[in-house]
């Protein structure tokens, strides 16, 4: 009986040894799953972020090399107009604003484009617009020199629109042509922008 017993106590033992010991294998197995499971997502999640950083850091290498061409080319063109108004001032703007000042350059070129209209055609009936500014200057060359010749086909006109040179139109035309210093600095730059551009530049 007593061996009958201590048969059954260790047959019990060892079943629930055995429940134990699969027991615990699977829940060995399982942690185990889980663990790589946790492991692959922390990869996939660290691959994820890597990826993002690296797409990001392109992104914004892209952009700043971008703005450095933009800043690059803004720069470049600034300087090299710079350069050209240097030039145009140098070797335009100053030359014909003294000739424009000078009352002699003035009173011959007045002269010499008002005397191309004939006095017989009807164009020579004309409106000369000169600087308000010039006035105490001008209008006695104007009355000696330009009305005599014209009589009274010629009308002069003081503006303070002008700052300096003049415009010529025939009367009642509506239309006028501008000697005034701008329009001649105008017209000399337009010549000598490409002649410079590309003397400096190749261009």
């Amino acid at each position: 009986m007593q061996d009958k017993l201590q048969e059954l106590t260790q047959k019990l033992y060892n079943e629930g040894l055995e429940k134990g010991k699969l027991e615990a294998e699977q829940i060995l197995q399982q942690a185990k799953k889980r663990a790589d499971e946790i492991v692959a997502e922390a990869q996939k999640s660290a691959a994820d972020i890597i990826n993002g950083a690296e797409k990001q850091a392109l992104e914004l290498k892209a952009k700043a090399e971008g703005d450095i061409r933009s800043a690059s080319m803004q720069t470049i063109s600034q300087v090299r107009h710079s350069i050209e108004e240097a030039v145009k001032m140098e070797c335009v703007d100053k030359p014909v604003a003294q000739a424009f000042n000078s009352p002699d350059f003035m009173q011959g070129i007045i002269q010499t484009i008002v005397s191309a209209f004939s006095p017989q055609s009807e164009s020579s009936s004309l409106e000369l617009i000169l600087p308000e500014s010039k006035k105490a200057e001008l209008d006695g060359f104007i009355q000696s020199k330009l009305k005599a010749k014209f009589a009274e086909g010629l009308s002069v006109k003081y503006d303070k629109g002008v700052d300096s040179g003049f415009k010529i139109s025939s009367k009642g035309s509506g239309y006028f042509i501008d000697f005034t210093q701008q329009a001649f600095q105008n017209m000399i730059a337009g010549y000598i922008r490409p002649k410079t551009r590309k003397l400096l530049f190749g261009e």
